[in-house]
C-alpha cells in the first residue's frame, strides 16, 4: 500500500496501559529479578529520508532538590537503523546484539551510566516522555573524560 503522507510517524509500547501507566517491572522498584527492564517499543511510518533513529526517554516532571522542575533522562538509544521496527523488552544492557540491532548504541542516562534506568514509583503523577527522532545522519557519542 502506497503512503500518501497522511500516515503519522508514531511510537507505541504494547506494555504501557492506555492510561499511560508504566508497569512496575520497568521501574527501579520492580519485584524480584524483574526490575529496571527496558520496555518494548514499536514505531510506524518513518519519514522519507530517515537514515537513523534516536530514542530519548525523560521524566519531564523531576524536581531539582533546589526547587525548579527539570527533566531527568532515563534512556538514550542512538543509531537505530530504519529497517528496525521495534526494540524488544529487556533490550537495554544486552552485550553485543547482532543482526538488525548491530550498531545501536546506548548513551548515558542522568545517573551517568549507559542504558535504561526506570523511574521510581514514588514519582506518581510524573510524566515519562518517550521521544523517537528520525534523523538524516548517524549520532556519534563522545567520551567525556
Amino acid at each position: 500500500m502506497a503512503s500518501d503522507g497522511s500516515e503519522e510517524f508514531k511510537l507505541v509500547s504494547p506494555s504501557i496501559s492506555s492510561e499511560g501507566r508504566l508497569p512496575r517491572h520497568y521501574t527501579d522498584e520492580g519485584q524480584g529479578a524483574k526490575k529496571n527492564i527496558s520496555p518494548p517499543l514499536e514505531w510506524y511510518n518513518l519519514p522519507q529520508g530517515t537514515k537513523t533513529l534516536a530514542l530519548v526517554v525523560e521524566d519531564i516532571d523531576e524536581p531539582d532538590s533546589d526547587g525548579p522542575i527539570m527533566s531527568w533522562t532515563h534512556w538514550v538509544v542512538v543509531n537505530i537503523s530504519p529497517s528496525v521496527k521495534k526494540l524488544p523488552e529487556g533490550f537495554s544492557g544486552k552485550d553485543e546484539m547482532g543482526g538488525e540491532y548491530a550498531g545501536i548504541k546506548e548513551g548515558n542516562n542522568d545517573l551517568k551510566v549507559p542504558g535504561w534506568h526506570g523511574p521510581r514509583l514514588a514519582s506518581n503523577g510524573h510524566r515519562i516522555q518517550f521521544k523517537l527522532y528520525a534523523l538524516d545522519d548517524e549520532v556519534h557519542l563522545g567520551n567525556k573524560g
